[in-house]
């Protein structure tokens, strides 16, 4: 059973049904299923009454599977002071967890799709909230920081959205779907891209 860092809200008997609840989400998920709050809860043995009470919407609760499955990337803190050297660091950490849960990753992308489309022709409802999926702003913005004595704003926030092209599970579409790329294949070819985002900005900041 994985490790639930988000319980430390919850105790005693909340405490272990919302164990109970994650663990299932993520084992759903990583089957390649969808559930609903509904779903869940009958996959799990607890009335719907319950499931609801910690997971109001279905983004809610892939919200929560999604934060419980990145765990320790979420609090990643890196070692060097060189945004080149960071976003290595990131990449190399990060990546090997994000293929551990890959299942429930493109649920979040398959949410997030759908959201979109309904999006388009009518407003979502409060019942159907977008799902936030903000996690790599702060850590690239982080990783990125010790540019700020070197370069101008600009700059900094164009690596910081090319830096979020190749750091989230949407890489994984493109190098894994489409070429069968292998897991380190995809870390390594993301670390290239990375050090070629960092060249143009370097030459960019050279221009100026």
């Amino acid at each position: 059973m994985p490790k639930i860092n988000s319980e430390l809200q919850y105790k005693g008997t909340r405490k272990r049904t919302y164990v109970l609840l994650v663990t299932t989400a993520l084992d759903l998920f990583e089957k390649g299923a969808m559930p609903s709050v509904s779903e869940l809860a009958l996959e799990a043995g607890v009335s719907r009454a319950t499931a609801y009470r910690y997971f109001p919407t279905q983004t809610d609760l892939i919200t929560a599977v999604v934060n419980e499955s990145l765990g320790p990337i979420l609090t990643w803190r890196p070692q060097s002071v060189k945004t080149e050297e960071r976003i290595d660091e990131l990449l190399t950490y990060a990546f090997p967890r994000m293929f551990e849960h890959e299942g429930v990753l493109r649920a979040a992308l398959q949410a997030s799709l759908q959201q979109w489309a309904q999006g388009r022709f009518t407003p979502l409802s409060i019942k159907d909230k977008r799902l936030e999926r903000g996690n790599r702003k702060d850590i690239l913005t982080m990783v990125t920081s010790p540019m700020k004595s070197e370069f101008p704003q600009e700059i900094i926030d164009k690596v910081i959205r090319a830096f979020s092209v190749i750091y989230g599970s949407e890489i994984f579409l493109v190098l894994k779907d489409i070429w069968k790329m292998e897991d380190s294949q995809v870390t390594e070819l993301a670390q290239w891209m990375a050090k070629a985002i960092m060249n143009q900005a370097v030459a960019d900041n050279a221009n100026k």
